[in-house]
This record gives structure tokens, sequence and C-alpha cells, in this order.
């Protein structure tokens, strides 16, 4: 056989290949109270490309700056870009830790196969997700409920307009400091929505895409000029709630047995994104454990329901709690919902019982305090 026979095989991603190229003047940190989300960067980021004809390449931590791409590159002609959004909590003991990092490289990867992009080893972004996190350590606030926020994306690069899957592709892992989304977690109006979508069957709602966000920005303007913050996302005649922006949506319901109460929220039907703080939510409140610190008896459902559910629910007085949920904001409330010219009010002037337990022993576990079954992963 000769060798065309047998080809060079690719270069897989190698976290073992990194090569480090450190800024030479170091940012000076911002007050926390200064810190808006996304808007600080640290000193470095991580960047690697993909080329069919070499694979990956060796990955590079270089200061944080401009990247230079070909205009024709496909990310901005057909949005083939994913990304994923994780934090790194600094600890008592001085340690940095990520939360359940493994189910963000499992979606990344997903993300990347939906899109047609180069596969893309989630554990080894992972080791070098952890390497930039031990290089910027510095960045990472010591104050409670505030973290180093990360961003790694993969964006597709393929330097044509043709209307094809791209084989070129670049990864890069951002960093920025970030506190509270909400300032001292007050609780944010919802505008329900039926008009504008976020997601359909067989589309893209399960995946962290780029395309699932930016329809939403107009339909999140219009929300604003009507005094609501965020928009709760409806589906379907029958109006089925879905997500809150860009964040899961759970609702806590008293039962009609006075067993307890059900925290309940959309199942997963390819509309929905998995959400790592969701899958946390629903562990959590499942685990007799967790019930018995929280003193609450609580019963996770996975549901269709709908907003004429909701609305009778807060007419009979069963409706407790609405709650926001995701990597940026945690857990966070909602006291009201437009729908159809009226508000569905949540009583609470912040945080119910159940949202506030959830809230507290997911940030015990980021933060180290306390630990629970491997889901605070410390950085080397």
């Amino acid at each position: 056989m000769g060798d065309s026979a047998n080809p060079r095989s690719l270069a897989a991603l190698d976290a073992s290949r990194l090569n480090i190229t450190l800024a030479k003047t170091l940012k000076p940190l911002q007050p926390i109270e200064t810190l808006r989300f996304g808007q600080t960067f640290s000193d470095h980021m991580i960047v690697a490309t993909y080329d069919p004809e070499i694979g990956w390449s060796a990955p590079e931590v270089k200061p944080h700056g401009l990247i230079t791409l070909d205009p024709a590159c496909s990310c901005f002609h057909y949005g083939g870009n994913v990304f994923e959004g994780m934090k790194a909590y600094l600890g008592p003991d001085g340690k940095a830790r990520l939360f359940r990092p493994d189910m963000n490289m499992r979606r990344l990867e997903k993300s990347c196969a939906r899109l047609a992009l180069p596969p893309i080893d989630g554990d080894v972004v992972l080791e070098l997700v952890k390497r930039l996190v031990d290089l910027d350590r510095r960045w990472i606030p010591k104050e409670s409920g505030y973290s180093l926020y990360l961003r790694p994306t993969v964006i597709a690069t393929l330097p044509s307009l043709a209307v094809t899957a791209s084989n070129h592709a670049m990864l890069c892992i951002l960093a920025s400091p970030t506190g509270p989304y909400y300032e001292v977690l007050r609780p944010i109006s919802l505008l329900a929505v039926s008009e504008n979508v976020r997601a359909w069957p067989g589309g893209t709602g399960e995946h962290k895409v780029a395309g699932n966000y930016s329809p939403g920005f107009l339909p999140q303007r219009s929300a604003a000029e009507k005094g609501y913050e965020q928009i709760l996302w409806l589906f379907g005649n029958d109006r089925r709630i879905t997500e809150a922006g860009a964040m899961n949506f759970f609702v806590v319901v008293k039962r009609d047995d006075g067993d307890g109460v059900d925290l309940i929220t959309a199942p997963l039907d390819g509309t929905i994104l998995p959400g790592v703080t969701r899958a946390s939510c629903l562990a959590l409140a499942s685990d007799p454990e967790f019930q018995k610190e929280s003193s609450v008896r609580l019963h996770p459902q996975e549901l269709v329901y709908t907003m004429n559910d909701l609305a009778k629910w807060s007419s009979e007085g069963k409706l407790l709690e609405a709650l926001i949920i995701g990597t940026a904001v945690i857990v966070g409330p909602c006291n009201r919902i437009g729908f159809e010219g009226k508000d569905v009010i949540i009583p609470g002037a912040g945080l119910g019982p159940v949202g506030a337990a959830l809230r507290k022993k997911i940030l015990d576990i980021q933060e180290g305090r306390t630990e629970w079954k491997g889901w605070g992963v410390v950085c080397p």
C-alpha cells in the first residue's frame, strides 16, 4: 500500500501542546462594585484553530486582545457559532473551583456537532479552561456572589460564502470577572410572549448556539418599552411556558394534598436548553438530605404547563414562587408576569424559601463552603 492509503491523521486538540505568551503589562483590577456582566476581561485568553488539512493547532495563551478573521468567514454569514458559560469561584481555602464543568463540556460537544463544526474534545477544552483560571486567578473576586465568568467559544472560520458546513474553526476562551447578574437579587418582571418564539421542535433550542439569542433582542426591547425586564417565552396554541429570556424558568406551586410543594419546570423536549443550574436544582430538590436541610418538602416535576395553568394557580393562591435559573443569575426571583394586558402577581418581596434554599446550597458548593457529590471541581 502507498502512503495515500494510510493518510496522516489530523491533530487532535491537545492541552499538553499549550504555548504561553504572557502579557507584558497586567491590567489593574477593578473595584468589584463597578463590575458589569461581560464588560471587563482578564489579562489573557486562549486560542486554537482547526484546519481540515492539519487538524487542531497547538493552543496558545496570549494577551486578551483582537483576533484577525477573513470577512468571508462563515461565522459572519451563516451563524456557525457555539459557546458555553461557566464560572470559577474562589473558596475559603483559597482554591479556585468550577461548578459541574463536565456538563458544560458535553453540551459544547453536542452544540458543535449540531452545527456541523469540526469535532472538539470537551475534556481538553476543560483542561485549557483550568489553565486559564490558574493563570488569571488574581481576577477571581473574593467576595461571595462574585466569580470569574468563563466563555469558551467555537466559531466557523471557513473563508467562503458557500452555503455549507465549515471545516475550519477557531476556539477562543475568555475570562471576565463578574458580580450578581441582578442587583441585590431584586425581583424582576416578565412579559409572556407568544407571537415570537425562542425555539421550536427540531430546531436548536437545546443547544447553546449564537443564533438562539439575537432573535430575542427585538422582543426584549419591546418588553422593556412596556415596563418589563425579560421575556417569558410561550410556545404553541396552548401557550406552553418554556424559558425566561436566556434562562430556564421554574415555579413553586402548593400541592392539593398538602404534602409540600411542586417545583415545576418545562421538560427537555428539544426546545429547552439543558442548563447546568437547571439540572442541579432538580437534583437537589429530589434529594432527601437537601430537603431536610431546607425544611421544605419538594416534589420536582418536569412537565408541560401553560400560561393558563399559571394564571389559574395564581388565582387559587397556589403560585408561591417564580424563579429564573441560569449560570449568570444562579437562582433569582420574579414578582410579576404580564399576560394579555394583565399581571400575574407572585407573592413576596424577593426569593421565597425554595428559591433561597436552592441558591444558598448552590453558592455554598460553588464557593467551596460545602462538598456535594463532586460538583465543585478544583482547578490545579
